[in-house]
């Protein structure tokens, strides 16, 4: 048995006031309750919330206390994610630090949740990183984990354990748990759904197993909850199958058809038929007065709908 502690942070997101002293406060009280965590995951923008006026420069100051947190409990850390600035561009990107306080990989969030968040460019890069005598870890924040080639690439990638900060306050929560336990079964992994609350989601983040069995949902309120996984469990899925029946990678593997129809110029007769992304125009209404409720700085508990620059 390779036991590794995995603690996921479920806290209350501001939208108008930086986070970042509470994510600190909050690792304190991680550390301290369960010193035995080995890596901790927060959710998706948790620092500076989901409000892209809050878009900071990296590397800068979040990564340099979220570096200096990490050194201090001697831990892996991948402290959600962040609206980075980059010249005219703005990426959602999140920053995994080592035990050393160390910057290991960063990864730009691939899908963001268009056409509600606007003004947000994706990334290019998919991302893993080894924890040495551990395993191998894969990154993806939100809306990415519903194309499901991007997990299965990580998976190819040899990923173990997948990340997954997220900021989901909408009525298709449900659906993304579905979504959860299908990637860890068809991709014989773990994965660490990690959401926010408040601004920052509507909580019930979710852990599965590589049998797509939950291990663990949380609840609508404020949770820290750590869990041992067993990274055998990985690799034992992936010889003998999941539950010792079905061996999704080694029969991808086994059998890679021809995927050509992703390739860059490919014609797509069909997805162009489509139309454009757009949204209704309602939703724009709504989205400048969800802007104008943060402003004035009015509480919000629940998002029934995704306006600009809230999270998915």
């Amino acid at each position: 048995m390779k036991p590794f502690t995995i603690a996921g942070i479920q806290m209350r997101i501001s939208a108008t006031q930086s986070n970042l002293e509470m994510m600190k406060l909050k690792l304190d009280i991680t550390m301290h309750l369960y010193p035995s965590v080995q890596l901790v995951l927060f959710s998706e923008l948790c620092a500076y919330g989901p409000l892209t006026y809050y878009a900071q420069e990296i590397p800068g100051e979040f990564e340099k206390e979220m570096q200096a947190m990490a050194k201090k409990y001697g831990i892996w850390l991948l402290p959600g994610s962040i609206f980075e600035k980059e010249g005219n561009k703005i990426y959602n990107t999140a920053t995994v630090i080592n035990p050393d306080g160390e910057i290991v990989t960063r990864y730009r969030k691939m899908f963001p949740f268009y056409p509600f968040e606007v003004g947000i460019t994706p990334g290019d890069e998919f991302c893993v990183f080894d924890i040495p005598e551990v395993g191998r870890f894969g990154v993806s924040i939100c809306y990415d984990m519903w194309f499901p080639e991007t997990i299965r690439t990580l998976a190819v990638m040899g990923a173990e354990v997948i990340l997954h900060p997220t900021m989901t306050g909408t009525m298709d929560r449900e659906i993304e748990h579905s979504i959860a336990q299908t990637m860890a079964a068809v991709n014989q992994c773990f994965f660490f759904d990690i959401n926010g609350l408040e601004t920052g989601g509507i909580g019930r983040s979710t852990v599965c197993g590589p049998d797509g069995r939950i291990l663990y949902k949380a609840g609508a309120t404020e949770e820290i909850f750590p869990i041992e996984i067993d990274m055998e469990r990985v690799k034992r899925s992936r010889e003998l199958g999941v539950m010792r029946l079905g061996q999704p990678l080694k029969s991808f593997r086994d059998n890679i058809a021809d995927f050509s129809i992703y390739a860059p110029g490919a014609k797509h007769p069909y997805l162009d038929s489509l139309g454009p992304l757009i949204k209704p125009t309602k939703v724009d209404k709504l989205a400048q007065l969800k802007k104008m409720e943060s402003e004035i700085e009015l509480p919000v508990s629940v998002m029934s709908y995704k306006g600009d620059g809230y999270e998915k």
